[in-house]
Order: C-alpha cells, then sequence, then structure tokens
C-alpha cells in the first residue's frame, strides 16, 4: 500500500507537467471567486533598438462561455512593457472592458537583453453579460464600439518545416491591420538558440495577412508555434 501511494504521488506532477496552467506567482485569479486560469505559450519579443522600438501581439482566449476578469504576465527581462487592448466603457469591468479574447502587445525597451520573451495569463470567469449603453442624443456623434475584429490562426512549426500561414478577413470585411507572433508551449522560456531556430516573415496584401516560417533543427526539442492575426474592419 505504501508503495502504491508512492507512485501515485510521483505520477500526479509528471501528468499536470503536461497540462497548461496559470504558474503559482502571477496574480490573474487574485480576487476573483470563481476563475478559470489559462497560461499561454512563451511570446518572442524583438529586442531591437531601432525606432519606433517593435512590438509583438499576441492574442490568447478564455473557454467557451467565459470572459476575461484578470490578466497577468511572466516577463524574462524587467524592461519589457506588456499591455493588453480593453474596450471603452463604463464602468471598468468584465464584459464591458473585455470579452472572451485579449489581445496583449509587449514592446523592449531595454539596452542589453539579445532574447526577450513573456507569457501571458488570464483569469477567466463565467459570462454574465454586458452592461448598455445610453445613445446619443446627437446623430453625427457615435459612442465608441467595435469597429474591427481580430481574426487569429496559430500553426505548430517543427524542426525542418517550411510553412506557409495564412489568415483572411471574412466577405464583407476589409484588411487593415495585421500581426505575427513566435511562441514556445514550454514551462521554461526557449533559449536563445531555440528562439534562433523559428523564423517568420510578414506581407499583408489585399485582404490576407500571410506569414513565411521555417523550423531549424532547434525545434526537435521543443514545441514551436506562430500565431498570424488579421485585424478587419467591418463594411460600412
Amino acid at each position: 500500500m505504501k508503495r502504491l501511494l508512492v507512485l501515485l504521488a510521483a505520477a500526479v506532477p509528471a501528468l499536470a507537467a503536461g497540462v497548461p496552467t496559470a504558474s503559482a506567482a502571477t496574480n490573474e485569479c487574485r480576487g476573483l471567486q470563481v476563475c478559470v486560469p489559462v497560461a499561454g505559450p512563451w511570446v518572442v519579443v524583438p529586442t531591437s533598438r531601432a525606432l519606433p522600438r517593435p512590438t509583438v501581439r499576441f492574442q490568447l482566449s478564455c473557454p467557451q462561455g467565459h470572459v476575461v476578469g484578470g490578466l497577468d504576465a511572466e516577463l524574462t527581462d524587467r524592461s519589457i512593457d506588456v499591455g493588453f487592448a480593453a474596450k471603452l466603457g463604463s464602468p471598468v469591468n468584465p464584459g464591458i472592458s473585455t470579452e472572451r479574447t485579449a489581445l496583449f502587445s509587449a514592446t523592449y525597451v531595454g539596452l542589453g537583453a539579445g532574447v526577450a520573451s513573456f507569457r501571458p495569463h488570464l483569469g477567466c470567469i463565467p459570462s454574465a453579460g454586458g452592461g448598455g449603453r445610453i445613445p446619443t442624443a446627437l446623430r453625427a456623434v457615435f459612442p465608441p464600439g467595435q469597429p474591427t475584429v481580430r481574426r487569429v490562426r496559430t500553426v505548430r512549426v517543427q524542426a525542418g518545416d517550411i510553412r506557409t500561414i495564412v489568415r483572411r478577413c471574412n466577405r464583407g470585411e476589409r484588411l487593415v491591420d495585421g500581426w505575427h507572433a513566435l511562441t514556445f508551449r514550454s514551462g521554461t522560456p526557449p533559449t536563445a538558440a531555440q528562439v534562433a531556430g523559428l523564423r517568420a516573415t510578414r506581407t499583408l496584401s489585399g485582404n490576407r495577412v500571410v506569414a513565411s516560417a521555417r523550423g531549424g533543427f532547434a525545434l526537435a526539442a521543443i514545441r514551436g508555434l506562430v500565431q498570424v492575426g488579421a485585424v478587419c474592419a467591418r463594411q460600412r
């Protein structure tokens, strides 16, 4: 019996290691009575000193039936400036300022890092519906709305892969912006060699964002993914 208990105790951490969960050191669920923590992959942040400093964006989603109630991130360097896009509205509140997904943005503002990355975290709470808006009396003035929508595709790139990843806007939408992010699904930040083993370039053409991705041999020991996002405006 004692041997069985020892084996079970050893097996539980091993099983948990394969499940992406939020770190005990992060605070995305602090103050939330009901919260589902969601941990994203490690997102590579460009460290170029060119002006303006390059920014990487990455979208992370809550499970169906949940909205973002809290956010946090783990950084490999204190000089990474991380934020997220929120909607205008009052009060500032889950379901009004946030939705099921959150778009993180990160910029390296330091001088010394060769490799930098961050891991986004969401604290997800059950959907309760957003508040209404009071319409303005002037027809020429409008309250803030949601004129754009994000279309996202995330694809795994393995060692030796050469991939073309495309994300289009839907019919009735037009492309206004786009991004791509290099990410790594692992419990620890990627090494410099692993980051160098995942490359991608991006072009915006017509109504689509196209990323050309290449995987080096360093990806044999880590799971690399490329996210491609299109910011689409609704036709009016």
